[in-house]
């Protein structure tokens, strides 16, 4: 798969449409835990909240960041911004929320790592470990010098000697071994010699971790990692054999990104305990292998550790496809935890170099209305909806009537739309089944769908009649980056539909499809 995206987001064989708007969470010292009803959620609560002036950041610095986000890409899906081990600032965009999980992509290779670091501290296996030999049955009959050589630490700083990432001929491997596939392709340089970034490489150490332990890696993480950082309900992917991705498919809540990195920010350390060896974090966070040249301004030339991207500014970070990022700022002793679905991911690490790390000082600031100010952006974060009228002589005409569609490439037979009450009834026919998407008219309607996917999806969808012709709907799959836009014409006895996604590993907009009335 080939991407516009940076280095950093060159795989994920996930697949699915969303688009994504949000709600605000900012408190102070005193304020209540995420849902001041449920005891359940105060009892989970790990992270202290503050107001981010009495933290040493400044209130004007944030609303800048938040402005710049809204200006540039119409808004994140969430950020929570720690400074000295507690909450300084954080938001969601609606319909996006503080207990959605939210696909990683990329930023699962840094949990990945940390489940590495603790295998090798408990003996089950050192990074100098050659790799073949835990592949007896996958590995070719006559492996290569180069084969021979790939260790551990190889996988962990995409030095393989890959010339580029394994990931299409791994995960093509007919029967599903995909540790098969890997071990099958050509590696044509000495390994340690020569960066490629590699997500099949992550997929191997997930794999390893599975051998060792006899667990999924997701399994073995649990009682080490997730569990004392109070991180719950993280699902992630597998492959066809049971075994976790590991370069992607983790889904965690923005809060979980934010403790995990600053269980890092704190080498290991949570709640007085050492949960993981700080020699492992200082060694994962430490430049392995050359990416680019680092005088260039750019966060994917600054060297790559085990799973960690280093960054500018002497901060380093854990990063995921469409702008999923665990941001960690050592300088600063502050990490900034994103979720969003982003075409240019350089350019919101600029607005953070720009904007909000000038804005964090080692004394508390005094900016008493710029912090009311930003309370009331956050409360009011929201990715924009369908600005339209609610009702027309087109959709009038149209509703309860269903339109076919010669054969195309999107397998779509036939569309019955239904207007009624500032509402609409999607009802999308192909040649699997039947998918309905119920919108409505200037607000996010929450529901599920299998339109796009083919599997049911929680959903926001909001629409409006932009043209006397035109209805355009706007979805928000808010547990992932993907945020779809429909634009159904109506003419006479015919109908244009168009799907265009906001992100993809591909093309973003399918063809437009011309159907009649039936």
């Amino acid at each position: 798969m080939s991407t516009d995206q940076p280095s950093g987001t060159r795989r994920s064989v996930l697949k699915g449409m969303a688009l994504g708007a949000a709600a605000l969470l900012m408190s102070d010292a005193t304020a209540g835990p995420l849902d001041p009803e449920s005891p359940e959620q105060m009892r989970r609560q790990t992270l202290t909240r503050s107001k981010p002036d009495a933290l040493g950041v400044s209130p004007s610095a944030v609303q800048a960041f938040v402005q710049g986000v809204n200006e540039k890409f119409g808004g994140l899906h969430s950020f929570m911004l720690l400074r000295h081990g507690k909450v300084a600032a954080e938001g969601w965009w609606a319909p996006y929320g503080p207990r959605d999980p939210h696909m990683l992509f990329s930023l699962s290779k840094s949990f990945t790592s940390t489940g590495v670091g603790l295998a090798q501290a408990e003996g089950l296996l050192s990074i100098d470990d050659l790799v073949l030999p835990y592949f007896p049955k996958e590995a070719p009959a006559s492996p290569d010098g180069n084969l021979k050589a790939m260790r551990i630490r190889h996988l962990l700083c995409m030095g393989t000697g890959h010339d580029k990432d394994a990931s299409g001929g791994a995960t093509g491997d007919p029967d599903g071994n995909w540790a098969k596939g890997f071990l099958s392709l050509p590696v044509e340089h000495k390994p340690g010699t020569h960066f490629a970034y590699n997500s099949a490489a992550t997929y191997m150490l997930s794999a390893i971790v599975q051998k060792v332990s006899g667990k999924r890696l997701v399994d073995y993480l649990t009682p080490r990692l997730f569990e004392p950082l109070g991180i719950e309900g993280m699902t992630w992917e597998t492959c066809p054999r049971g075994i976790n991705c590991g370069g992607w498919g983790l889904s965690v809540k923005t809060e979980d990104i934010a403790r995990f990195g600053q269980l890092y920010l704190q080498m290991g350390q949570w709640k007085g305990k050492q949960i993981i060896p700080a020699a492992w974090v200082q060694e994962a966070t430490t430049q392995h292998i050359s990416n680019g040249d680092p005088s260039t301004p750019s966060d994917w030339a600054q060297g790559y550790g085990y799973q960690f991207w280093r960054c500018r500014h002497g901060a380093y970070r854990g990063d995921g496809a469409f702008g999923q990022y665990c941001l960690v700022m050592p300088d600063k002793d502050a990490v900034l935890a994103i979720t969003s679905g982003l075409g240019d991911m350089q350019a919101v690490l600029n607005l953070v170099w720009e904007r909000l790390l000038p804005g964090m000082e080692s004394g508390a600031f005094r900016e008493p209305e710029p912090a009311a100010q930003l309370k009331q952006q956050l409360a009011d974060l929201s990715l924009a909806y369908v600005q339209g009228q609610v009702a027309s002589a087109a959709g009038e005409e149209a509703s309860g009537k269903t339109f076919t569609f010669a054969g195309n490439d999107q397998k779509i037979q036939s569309i019955t739309p239904t207007f009624k009450g500032g509402r609409c009834t999607l009802k999308v026919r192909d040649d699997r089944m039947e998918h309905k998407l119920e919108v409505d008219h200037e607000r996010w309607l929450k529901g599920r769908t299998t339109l796009g996917s083919g599997h049911p999806q929680k959903v926001a969808a909001s629409g409006g009649w932009t043209d006397a012709d035109t209805y355009v709907i706007k979805m928000a799959f808010y547990e992932t980056p993907f945020c779809p836009t429909i634009t159904c014409r109506f003419k006479g006895k015919e109908m244009t539909y168009q799907y265009k996604n906001n992100v993809g590993f591909g093309p973003t907009e399918a063809p437009e499809l011309t159907g009649k009335l039936s």
